[in-house]
């Protein structure tokens, strides 16, 4: 699979300690990310504390997959965008012998079916006997993400008369928001932390079957030798952690129309305590 990158190559401000030595590691790195709400946010953020620190960073957008695989092939140092144990799984279970588990950054994450509160049914083996007010879709995000699989087997293990319509976090949402302002029935995939649940009245379809998991963590994942490489910027990686209701506040200031570079920054400065630790340790 190709791996498709969009890099943003952002010059970072010079810390407190002043121009690195000669001879000393190039305070740069690069951090790859999938594109949802949550580690567009997420990522920001962490990009935005690198620079604080006095690093250039590249930023490097690509689908699940290739994600891992470019933390194995070593193409990006560092990631914050992986939702264990269950969601990528696969992608971990293919590459995680050449991947860096640095530990968990954020704790309190799940996936599943997402339906309005005023939604009737509670359960995912309730959906076929609404099939026609779902218009017998449930709506997706990007095809490769590792939610994406995880309803497909719903789809199958339920023997569920849906199909899944493939989109991306986005469009999911902006579907979400439009048949919720008009009460209508919609089912997507969803997951926490994300903006939709501060928005909106939500719930999870319950999963008596458990193809969803359980209760999710975020791990961050480094390329295998960045440790010993560049081990300033492998301690902020390490130290990096926050709470959903923080990620969920980043992402609501996004979908009110901030940037997420200025979203970013805005927690940042309203956090200097936690980002100072991170930083300095």
């Amino acid at each position: 699979m190709c791996v498709l990158l969009c890099g943003i190559i952002c010059a970072g401000c010079t810390d407190e300690s002043g121009p690195s030595e000669p001879g000393t590691v190039p305070k740069e790195v690069s951090i790859g990310y999938v594109l949802w709400d949550s580690e567009i946010a997420s990522t920001n953020v962490l990009k935005t504390v690198y620079e604080q620190a006095g690093y250039n960073v590249e930023l490097k957008a690509v689908d699940a997959g290739p994600l891992y695989q470019a933390l194995a092939d070593g193409q990006v140092d560092m990631s914050i965008s992986s939702w264990m144990p269950a969601t990528h799984a696969s992608y971990w279970d293919t590459y995680g012998d050449s991947i860096d588990m640095v530990g968990q950054n954020l704790q309190g994450a799940k996936i599943g079916l997402v339906v309005p509160t005023y939604v009737t049914i509670d359960s995912i083996d309730e959906m076929n006997s609404v099939a026609d007010k779902f218009d017998n879709t449930i709506t997706g995000i990007e095809p490769g993400a590792g939610i994406m699989a995880a309803t497909e087997k719903a789809i199958e293990e339920y023997d569920l008369d849906y199909t899944l319509l493939a989109s991306s976090s986005a469009a999911m949402a902006a579907q979400l928001t439009d048949a919720y302002a008009d009460e209508k029935w919609i089912v997507v995939t969803g997951w926490t932390p994300h903006w939709k649940f501060v928005r909106f009245d939500l719930k999870y379809l319950e999963d008596p079957k458990g193809i969803y998991g359980g209760e999710e963590y975020i791990a961050s994942l480094a390329r295998m030798g960045l440790k010993e490489e560049n081990p300033d910027a492998y301690a902020i990686l390490e130290r990096f952690s926050w709470e959903p209701s923080d990620m969920e506040s980043v992402m609501l200031a996004v979908e009110g129309g901030k940037t997420p570079e200025a979203a970013a920054q805005a927690w940042v400065d309203a956090n200097q305590d936690t980002v100072i630790y991170w930083i300095n340790g």
